[in-house]
């Protein structure tokens, strides 16, 4: 994983670590379901994003052993259609 992925993973971590932590002390203090129940959608959501970024890194990775001139556009596509296909699995 290149650096700046990895920069962005992490600070994407520590960022929905911070929102755990919210959520629990939301329940602690007998906040509303509604109000907790729209914080963990943005943590699933906030999670969602960084697995595709993971999965954009991993295809960039395995992909350029592969990649000449000719496929960058192939390998654009690919990892265009794969991205997609995970985001909607999510």
């Amino acid at each position: 994983m290149d650096v700046q992925t990895r920069t962005e993973v992490t600070r994407r971590l520590r960022s929905v670590e911070g929102h755990i932590r919210g959520v629990a002390h939301m329940i602690d203090e007998d906040q509303p379901c509604m109000a907790i129940l729209q914080q963990m959608q943005a943590i699933q959501g906030a999670i969602r994003q960084i697995s595709l970024l993971l999965l954009a890194s991993h295809l960039d990775h395995c992909l350029q052993t592969v990649e000449t001139a000719q496929s960058a556009k192939a390998h654009q596509q690919l990892r265009e259609e794969l991205t997609a296909l995970f985001a909607q699995m999510s």
